[in-house]
């Protein structure tokens, strides 16, 4: 396995499976087939501490355990506070049940007119086609749902959601996602692309898709000439730490971006993963690299047995204003609640107005200086301002 670091790379090959043949490894269903999904087989390669054996019991129940072998391989076996262990591995909070949690915290049940079909805004719907992922994220926002250890019982009706989205000429812009859509065989993934470019009104169609960092193995040449035959689709995929960054996502997301995939990262604020300043800017650097656009910081979900994750949403205020001016303005995601109940997404942004009135905007900078910007209004200057300094109150 490789790491992009910031200067360098090492290499660590296939970690726990150097006996398994190159062609094998690379092989996304021979992955698929070999994932970690128990703890026997957890135990055969760690030391689980109590909080996660007692987790690992409990998963059955909430959200199933699944690791791809590539995946695992990035775990720190001797840390506990590993911050891919902490998303893969599961720990007794999930078993508790906080204020304010809920099974379908972002209300898309209520606002699903057909199965797998959500539609929560005026022009775009959330097209649900699997309940599947490769690798579960213990914080995941479907966990009701996706791999069935609740007994949601989601099959999705592809030509019932279609025949929907036909029918409503408002939706120009269609987003795939489930479960992780890339699962799907090539086949099935074409014929959804194939029946939604058919549709008139359709613009816009993207994919959620965490696989290219679980299983980048499945960035295959025949998955991206479907993607340039009926491209161009969109694509976000889902990164939360610079580990997770490695040269086999970096190959994948170029193999993306080379049959005209725009890519945008989507992260979750998480403790002990990325709630830091430094591990941030070091994530969305890397993501730059890999022609990834940082686009979305979630405050994580108000979903059931969660809240060993909660993040203070002042600490994502922070980290955002430890960004701003501080690197390029590309590498600066939007931070976001998706409001509970199906409010749909609000950005949260640091205070850097200070007044507004009719005459002018007062406003502090990254560096914390006060600012003043005129609002309209007739000038009595004879000549532009050559004051370097016009419009800076103070330097605090």
């Amino acid at each position: 396995m490789s790491y992009i670091e910031d200067k360098s790379e090492w290499y660590e090959g296939q970690g726990h499976w150097q006996h398994v043949p190159a062609e094998q490894w690379q092989d996304w269903t021979w992955q698929l087939k070999n994932r970690i999904t128990n703890r026997e087989q957890l135990e055969h390669y760690m030391t689980l501490t109590p909080d996660e054996k007692a987790g690992v019991a409990f998963a059955g129940q909430k959200l199933a355990l699944s690791i791809t072998p590539y995946f695992f391989n990035l775990i720190d076996r001797d840390d506990p506070n590993c911050p891919i262990r902490l998303q893969m591995i599961p720990r007794e909070g999930e078993t508790k049940v906080s204020a304010g949690e809920m099974l379908d915290s972002l209300g898309e049940d209520e606002h699903s007119p057909v199965s797998g079909v959500v539609h929560r805004y005026p022009d775009r719907v959330l097209f649900l086609v699997t309940d599947r992922c490769a690798a579960y994220c213990r914080y995941c926002t479907r966990s009701r749902m996706v791999s069935n250890a609740q007994d949601y019982n989601f099959h999705p009706e592809y030509e019932q959601g279609l025949r929907y989205i036909e029918s409503h000429p408002e939706i120009r812009d269609v987003l795939l996602s489930g479960g992780d859509p890339l699962l799907l065989s090539d086949r099935k993934l074409e014929h959804l692309l194939a029946r939604l470019r058919e549709i008139p009104h359709v613009e816009f169609i993207r994919i959620g898709s965490r696989i290219p960092v679980f299983l980048p193995q499945r960035i295959t040449p025949k998955l991206t000439e479907i993607f340039k035959k009926y491209g161009p689709i969109w694509m976000s995929i889902h990164v939360n730490h610079p580990r997770e960054a490695t040269a086999e996502l970096r190959d994948a997301c170029e193999r993306l971006s080379f049959a005209g995939v725009p890519l945008g990262n989507q992260s979750v604020l998480l403790a002990g993963v990325n709630d830091d300043a430094d591990v941030m800017k070091a994530l969305v650097h890397r993501l730059l690299r890999m022609r990834v656009r940082p686009y979305y910081l979630y405050q994580m979900d108000l979903i059931t047995g969660g809240s060993h994750f909660k993040v203070d949403v002042r600490k994502g205020l922070e980290i955002i204003r430890s960004l701003r001016g501080h690197t390029t303005g590309y590498a600066v995601p939007q931070y976001v609640i998706d409001a509970p109940g199906g409010g749909g997404k609000v950005p949260l942004n640091p205070d850097y107005i200070e007044q507004i009135t009719d005459d002018e905007v007062v406003f502090r900078n990254y560096e914390g200086n006060l600012h003043r910007y005129p609002l309209g209004g007739e000038s009595t200057a004879t000549a532009p301002s050559q004051d370097p300094n016009y419009g800076l109150i103070d330097a605090s």
